[in-house]
């Protein structure tokens, strides 16, 4: 089997995040890839930013990672019932640099220290996303709630339910790769 090049996007920038934790588990289920975090530390979106100085070095890095991977998975907590605004700003930088992310095969997942799990973040983020025309997975949705009591310590998932769906999912975007190619 091929090796891909997987991008993971974490929508939280906390050193401990479940959802970089989670994201490094479904690159761990989804292998063999060639796995890629993201890095969202980006300035926030100023319009007389880019005039002044252009697009920033970490933005253009991030769009093409989104480019030249063969996949994307896209994990974040919810915030205030919606995505956080380190993902937010990520989306609408690299919206100004043209668009990697059309026809991308794009997986979401979320981790949070809730009982839903964010599953009001990922509706957002699926709004977020439609004017970038990815090629969205639809399911199986990856809602990992109270996420503190939900990973090992090696960072592998111990329920038995989120883990099934999470290897559910990377299983589908890697059908939805070689539906594509």
């Amino acid at each position: 089997m091929a090796e891909y090049k997987l991008l993971g996007i974490s929508g939280s920038l906390r050193k401990q995040s479940y959802n970089t934790v989670l994201l490094h588990e479904a690159a761990r289920l989804f292998d063999p890839a060639e796995f890629t975090l993201a890095d969202l530390r980006l300035p926030l979106y100023d319009q007389d930013l880019e005039e002044a100085e252009g697009i920033p070095t970490a933005v253009q890095q991030l769009s093409d990672q989104i480019a030249a991977a063969d996949a994307v998975v896209i994990a974040g907590p919810e915030y205030n019932k919606s995505v956080t605004g380190v993902l937010k700003n990520a989306l609408d930088w690299v919206s100004r640099t043209g668009n990697p992310w059309a026809d991308k095969p794009v997986a979401l997942a979320s981790a949070t220290a809730g009982r839903a799990g964010g599953e009001r973040m990922q509706f957002a983020l699926r709004l977020c996303m439609m004017p970038f025309r990815p090629r969205l997975l639809q399911g199986p949705e990856v809602l990992v709630g109270q996420a503190a009591d939900q990973f090992d310590a090696q960072g592998r998932l111990t329920n038995q339910i989120n883990h099934d769906a999470l290897a559910e999912l990377m299983t589908a975007l890697k059908a939805e790769i070689a539906r594509a190619a």
